[in-house]
């Protein structure tokens, strides 16, 4: 069963409370996500660092459940 924009926004947004997260559904189908998180967490961390937090933050759910992600993520300006 895919995972609906609220399930994922919830999930990245308790890992990561500062997160500002903008989310699209590529294809409609709630299987096909593209986000953009922004979070102070991320300073200083290389692309590959961030990212994988937000796999964390997806909890396995990421490859299952939650089929597609393409992460744009960055710290706050």
């Amino acid at each position: 069963m895919p995972m609906s924009g609220t399930e994922i926004e919830a999930m990245i947004r308790e890992a990561l409370p500062d997160a500002q997260i903008e989310l699209t559904d590529l294809a409609g189908d709630n299987d096909h996500w593209s986000a953009t998180i922004v979070s102070e967490a991320f300073r200083g961390k290389p692309k590959v660092r961030q990212h994988q937090m937000v796999y964390a933050a997806l909890k396995g759910k990421m490859g299952g459940e939650l089929h597609a992600l393409a992460l744009n993520t960055r710290a706050p300006d």
